[in-house]
């Protein structure tokens, strides 16, 4: 295998439509008798557990294990039905996703801030968690800079290749996920999909910027270049 493709999932694999934050929304009300509004958390790139944090403190509430199991169970039951109000697959996205699965020469896993339950809600929702056997999530670590390493043991552990840097790439719309790519040295392909317009992305320096994932000929340029 030459090549490792790691995608992040909101704003890059899917648009939600704001379904999360609505299941959210709502979980808080449900949950702790709360009806405020979430629009000034820092949630763009961040892991499900960093936003579940920020809700919290914002409200006065204990950052007790049990009120984040709380807020998040409540989050999990809700999506699926907040999912089918606004959620798609983004442009270009399936018939990539298609065309990986089919190479024997690639790889591809998940890395996303949301935890594994909401992942696979979001994915299952759109037919695309099959594409997927191994990646590292927010339960991994409340800090996505800290994913890449669970996600390259879990590549490792799945596919028996022990990938060098030069060979992973992470897929994602926001300047963390250029970052976590930086931590371990990995490629980083920015796609202006999700909040950031491509001008901010790429002040953040990736290896490359797309404003989608369209043009799957210079999709594939870029990983084999």
């Amino acid at each position: 295998m030459k090549y490792l493709l790691l995608w992040d999932i909101d704003g890059t694999l899917l648009a939600s439509g704001g379904s999360g934050m609505r299941a959210l929304r709502i979980s808080l009300n449900h949950g702790f008798g709360v009806d405020g509004s979430l629009d000034d958390i820092d949630w763009s790139g961040r892991t499900d557990r960093f936003i579940l944090r920020q809700i919290l403190e914002k409200f006065s509430l204990p950052t007790t294990q049990d009120n984040f199991d709380r807020l998040l169970d409540g989050y999990i039951a809700l999506l699926p039905e907040e999912l089918s109000r606004s959620a798609r697959i983004l442009p270009g996205v399936q018939g990539l996703l298609d065309t990986a699965a089919a190479r024997a020469d690639v790889s591809q896993g998940l890395l996303t801030g949301n935890i594994d339950r909401g992942a696979k809600a979001k994915l299952i929702h759109h037919g695309l968690w099959d594409y997927f056997p191994f990646g590292a999530f927010a339960n991994d670590s409340e800090l996505r800079n800290d994913l890449g390493p669970f996600a390259l043991r879990r590549a490792a552990a799945h596919t028996g290749v022990r990938f060098s840097p030069e060979q992973v790439w992470i897929i994602g719309d926001t300047p963390h996920d250029i970052e976590c790519g930086k931590v371990i040295g990995a490629r980083t392909m920015a796609v202006a999909t999700g909040r950031h317009p491509i001008e901010e992305l790429i002040s953040h320096a990736p290896t490359v910027a797309f404003r989608d994932l369209a043009d799957a000929d210079l999709f594939w340029q870029a990983i084999e270049s």
